[in-house]
């Protein structure tokens, strides 16, 4: 699932990545000297540079960015088992733990029983 406008600055990052290093051979995200991708240590310190950049004071590590891409889709109104394949879950219990619904969402709910 790529947007377009995600779609927008990776073409500004290959067209800058072309002109120092060459075209990325096999990964996005590579190590120019060996072709191959970049260490799972430098995504985190990137990270981690980006959060305290930005001033974010939250607690939380890199995979909260991966629950917090999963409750933005349910809240969204997107059904848990579209999210469970988008996340390569094989079981649907895996993926209703990324999700947590906001207190705001739940009430908004209207009851079955008021149809009554």
């Amino acid at each position: 699932m790529l947007s377009h406008k995600l779609e927008a600055i990776l073409d500004v990052y290959l067209a800058g990545y072309k002109r120092t290093n060459g075209a990325p051979q096999v990964y996005l995200f590579e190590n120019p000297e060996n072709n191959e991708p970049i260490a799972n240590r430098t995504i985190q310190m990137v990270y981690s540079d980006t959060v305290q950049f930005a001033g974010i004071r939250k607690k939380g590590g890199i995979h909260t960015l991966r629950h917090s891409f999963a409750t933005h889709l349910l809240e969204s109104g997107q059904d848990i088992r579209t999210i469970q394949v988008l996340l390569g879950h094989s079981s649907i219990l895996t993926t209703m733990r990324y999700t947590h619904v906001s207190a705001d969402r739940i009430s908004r709910f209207k009851s079955p029983l008021d149809d009554f």
